[in-house]
């Protein structure tokens, strides 16, 4: 008898999903949600194992884990320029930033020895952040630019030494209107200081599946693009890329 109460949910579900777009949106976005801090729950104890704690070798544990999660929410991706990260040493990839499902797409072109720039709150989000501290995520305090400068400055040293990837996102925050927002300099002191070439990826709009302001979430295709390797002098915007 104490199950009897969850048959209205079950029959109402599938109704909702079906009718309501905006419920869909709430329900994959807490599916996105809770899925990727049960993953972290499952992979944390695996990185330590694997690694001892926190190591950047632990970002082929997290991409392997995480690969799946898309099929879940109906999205497939294409990548072309694969070949533009294959070169060996140190690199910095800049890319367009759109929302948090962009995490899905990195992780699906992610090379090996290469982590990212994030903002120092999302250390503090649970299992998630966790694993991103294991993952060898570099946080930086957005709030105190000289705070930001010294992290970007032993990053560089960092690439050098144990020749490492930094993935950045030069805008700074995220982004679905369509266009880029002016880059911070970070990523291309980052570049300088290291003297890394700067690869540029670009994320195609999501707009097709995902629009975060409407409140709609369906299944659709992103496409990303791995644009030529470029020197320390790579001009400051890139160009608007969409499909």
């Amino acid at each position: 008898m104490d199950t009897v109460w969850m048959l209205p949910v079950l029959l109402v579900l599938p109704l909702l999903l079906w009718t309501s777009s905006t419920f869909v949106y709430y329900f994959k976005k807490c599916f996105y949600v809770a899925y990727m801090m049960l993953l972290a729950v499952v992979t944390i104890p695996i990185c330590i194992l694997k690694s001892g704690g926190r190591d950047i070798e632990n970002m082929r544990v997290i991409r392997f884990m995480v690969r799946h999660v898309k099929y879940f929410l109906g999205l497939r991706y294409q990548v072309s320029g694969w070949e533009h990260l294959q070169t060996d040493g140190p690199y910095v990839i800049i890319s367009n930033h759109q929302s948090s499902l962009d995490v899905l797409g990195m992780m699906e072109i992610l090379p090996d020895r290469c982590t990212m720039i994030a903002k120092k709150e999302l250390i503090w989000a649970g299992t998630v952040g966790m694993i991103c501290w294991l993952g060898g995520i570099v946080f930086i305090n957005r709030q105190k630019t000289s705070d930001a400068k010294n992290v970007m400055s032993d990053a560089a040293k960092t690439m050098l030494a144990d020749k490492i990837r930094l993935w950045v996102f030069p805008e700074g925050t995220r982004n679905q209107n369509g266009g880029l927002l002016p880059f911070k300099k970070g990523a291309f002191h980052l570049a300088v200081q290291a003297q890394a070439p700067i690869i540029p990826i670009v994320f195609s709009s999501y707009s097709n599946f995902y629009l975060r302001k409407e409140k709609e979430f369906k299944s659709g295709n992103a496409h990303y693009r791995c644009m030529s390797r470029r020197n320390t002098g790579f001009l400051h915007r890139m160009e608007k890329y969409e499909i």
